[in-house]
């Protein structure tokens, strides 16, 4: 059975065709502990795997090309190798079964191979102590992982899950071939009228770019985690609004541009039936904010916030249609790096709670010399020029931008986290007026106010 991709694997299966080699870093890593008091035998975990993959058709899902386009074809039975390890420590094999979920997903999947995941069993003898996975983001998102592991638990403890399986991958195809037409259309206005408004670049080059050209640079930082907090709590926004927001004033400050483009993935799990659709629902919406009017950041908050929702709102489309009409006004779509910010909050919890935060000015201000940046990894070829995650750390919250060095080097994103983490931190203790931060900097140094 053959179906057409849905509009979410459209697009990140035009990501992986110009990612290459690099397109591993889109698999998702899980570890499962297998419950006390479930059965911990081999067969047992196995049978419980088997169940799973049995419900969900999407996880018996392999990518083919037929006549130059790519399908996905659903595969009724086979077999699922499982890696087999020694747990070898006494913390129940915990840090073994990290190591192996990170050894899964080192391999770019062969979409037209294999399906689209893979499991070991990290054993203590004969008992099976942690379940090590790693998920191709074909045909699963986010959201869809974390239901399957919630799944495969119950199955490890009951061996049964009650409730009648969800949407799976090839549903959702279905349903974008006709219902969902008309959503795509209002997506790709919105899409449009956007991309009307923004400037052609956003950050000036700064010199020749390094190798490799893009690399990452991560600020892990304890008082831009608890000033983050601090500011949802004062303004009544979400800590993702408040990040959103201090990301957006760093990059108008720096480019001299009124209207700022800013990309972040939605879930697009709000229609009925999709919540906990097996699927890559997910796709990218585009957040217009607008500083021509000069808002203090908490006018800046609720703005930014508005633009979001509009943005969530129009990230179901197909990516086809969005091509057309891009080309038909004259924006450029998939040709290349984009210009503009993507920015990601993959924080799995980023509620405004400061229970154990030290919230005193003083301390806050003080925390900042505790903030450390390293140099991650770097990529000869990436989608976007300037990426913008925010990430759980210990001790802190870690704020990681990945850039082409010929715009943001090393030092010069640097100093891009350090502006974000200066905004945060005035924004929790009063409001910031326009131009938000006087001793924010440009790309080269100099004081722009």
């Amino acid at each position: 059975m053959a179906v057409p991709l849905t509009w979410g694997q459209r697009a990140l299966w035009t990501a992986i065709q110009r990612r290459g080699a690099e397109q591993a870093l889109m698999s998702m890593r899980r570890v499962v502990a297998v419950p006390r008091g479930a059965p911990a035998d081999v067969d047992s975990v196995a049978r419980a795997i088997g169940v799973l993959i049995g419900r969900h058709s999407s996880l018996r899902t392999r990518i083919q090309t037929l006549d130059g386009q790519p399908y996905q074809v659903v595969v009724d039975s086979g077999e699922l190798p499982l890696l087999s390890r020694e747990a070898g420590e006494p913390d129940g094999g915990a840090a073994v079964a990290h190591a192996v979920a990170e050894e899964l997903a080192a391999a770019p999947f062969d979409h037209a191979g294999e399906w689209p995941q893979r499991v070991a069993l990290v054993r203590d003898g004969d008992r099976v102590r942690q379940v090590a996975l790693a998920f191709s983001h074909t045909t699963v998102d986010f959201r869809a992982v974390e239901i399957l592991l919630r799944e495969l638990r119950l199955l490890l403890l009951r061996g049964h899950v009650r409730t009648p399986a969800p949407l799976q991958s090839v549903d959702i195809a279905r349903l974008e071939q006709g219902p969902d037409r008309a959503r795509s259309e209002r997506a790709v206005a919105h899409w449009v009228s956007g991309y009307d408004q923004l400037p052609t670049d956003t950050l000036p080059p700064v010199g020749p770019p390094l190798t490799p050209r893009f690399q990452r640079v991560v600020l892990v930082s304890e008082a831009a985690d608890t000033a983050i907090r601090l500011a949802a709590t004062r303004h009544r926004v979400t800590s993702t609004t408040v990040l959103l927001a201090a990301v957006a004033v760093v990059i108008s400050v720096w480019s001299g541009t009124d209207v700022c483009g800013m990309h972040s993935m939605v879930h697009n799990r709000a229609l009925d039936g999709y919540r906990d659709a097996i699927a890559k629902l997910n796709q990218v919406g585009l957040v217009v904010v607008d500083t021509r009017d000069r808002p203090s950041f908490a006018e800046l908050l609720s703005r930014v916030f508005r633009a979001a929702v509009r943005g969530y709102r129009h990230a179901h489309y197909d990516p086809a249609q969005l091509r057309a009409a891009f080309q038909a006004a004259g924006h450029p779509y998939e040709n290349g790096v984009s210009p503009h910010c993507f920015f990601n909050d993959i924080r799995l919890s980023t509620d405004a709670d400061l229970f154990g935060h030290a919230t005193d000015e003083a301390d806050v201000r003080a925390a900042m010399r505790r903030s450390t940046v390293a140099v991650a990894e770097g990529f000869e070829r990436f989608t976007w020029r300037l990426r913008v995650q925010v990430l759980d750390a210990p001790r802190g919250v870690g704020i990681a931008v990945t850039g082409d060095t010929a715009y943001l080097p090393p030092p010069v994103a640097e100093r891009f986290l350090h502006d974000v983490e200066r905004v945060l931190i005035e924004a929790a203790f009063g409001d910031v007026p326009w131009p938000w931060l006087s001793m924010t900097t440009t790309p080269g140094g100099a004081n722009r106010d």
